[in-house]
C-alpha cells in the first residue's frame, strides 16, 4: 500500500551537467513511479527511473508549451492518485523561478504528501563553471538574482533597483530583454560595465560572450548567443579565475 500512497516529491534536477545532482535527487528519481520532466534538464538523467517508471515531457521547446501550469498541476495530482509517487524534475532549484513552490501549495488540497529536493542553482553554478565569482573581496557585497521575464512577459523593475547598485546582478530568461537591460545600465552611466552571458551552461555545448554594457550587444550577435542563457553583470566578470581541464582528464570526461 505505501507505493500507492499519493505523494509530490519536487526535484531540482541542476544547471545542465550531469554530474551536477545530488544523491537525493537519485534516489527520488529511482524511487518514482512517474516523472514529469521539463525541458531544460539533461535527459541523461532519466537513465535512473526504473523501466516501470512513466516519464511525461511538460516543458516547452521552440516557443511551443507542452502543457500549460494548470494542466501540470492536475496532471500530478491524477499520477499521484492513480500511481503512487510523483517526481517533478526541474533545472536547477525548482524554488529559484522554478515554481515548485506553486506546485506544492496546489497539490496539497488534495491530500497529497509533498517533499522538495533542492538543486544546484543554474544562478550560481553557470558563472562558477566560466570562473566567475558572484561575490569577491574588493569586487562584490552581494548579488541579486533576477527573472528576465515577469508573469506579465515583462522585465523585472527589479533590474532598475540592482543597477543603481554596486552588487554582481544574475538575470535569467532575460535574453528577448537585452535591449532593455543595456539601456537601464546605460542610464546609470554603467556603459563600461563588465558583463557575461553563458549560453547552454555547464554543458557539451556551453557558449560564452563576454564584453562590456557598451559592447555586449555585437557580441551576441556576433555569437549567436540565445536561450537558454544566463546574463551575469558587474566587476566580477573581470576577476575570472583561471580554471584548467585537469578534473574532467582525471574523471576520463
Amino acid at each position: 500500500m505505501s507505493l500507492k500512497t499519493p505523494k509530490l516529491t519536487i526535484v531540482g534536477a541542476g544547471p545542465g551537467d550531469e554530474d551536477l545532482i545530488t544523491l537525493k535527487a537519485i534516489k527520488a528519481i529511482k524511487s518514482a513511479n512517474v516523472i514529469l520532466y521539463d525541458a531544460l534538464i539533461n535527459e541523461n538523467l532519466l537513465k535512473y527511473a526504473s523501466e516501470e517508471t512513466e516519464l511525461i515531457f511538460v516543458g516547452k521547446r521552440k516557443g511551443c508549451y507542452a502543457f500549460q501550469q494548470e494542466q501540470i498541476n492536475e496532471l500530478i495530482v491524477s499520477k499521484a492518485k492513480e500511481k503512487g509517487h510523483v517526481v517533478r524534475l526541474k533545472g536547477g532549484d525548482p524554488f529559484i523561478f522554478g515554481r515548485g513552490a506553486e506546485e506544492i501549495d496546489y497539490v496539497r488540497q488534495f491530500g497529497l504528501e509533498t517533499f522538495v529536493v533542492p538543486g544546484i542553482s543554474s544562478s550560481v553554478a553557470v558563472p562558477a563553471y566560466q570562473g566567475i565569482p558572484l561575490t569577491k573581496r574588493g569586487a562584490s557585497e552581494s548579488f541579486w538574482v533576477i527573472t528576465g521575464t515577469t508573469k506579465k512577459h515583462q522585465l523585472s523593475n527589479d533590474v532598475v533597483l540592482a543597477a543603481k547598485s554596486t552588487a554582481t546582478v544574475v538575470i535569467l530568461m532575460g535574453m528577448s530583454k537585452l535591449g532593455e537591460i543595456v539601456k537601464i545600465f546605460s542610464n546609470e552611466g554603467k556603459k563600461d560595465v563588465s558583463i557575461a552571458i553563458i549560453q547552454n551552461g555547464t554543458r557539451d555545448n556551453e557558449n560564452v560572450g563576454i564584453g562590456t554594457i557598451d559592447t555586449i550587444e555585437n557580441i551576441v550577435e556576433e555569437k549567436q548567443l540565445a536561450n537558454p542563457a544566463i546574463i551575469v553583470i558587474g566587476d566580477v566578470v573581470k576577476e575570472r579565475a583561471v580554471l584548467s581541464k585537469v578534473y574532467n582528464e582525471v574523471m576520463g570526461n
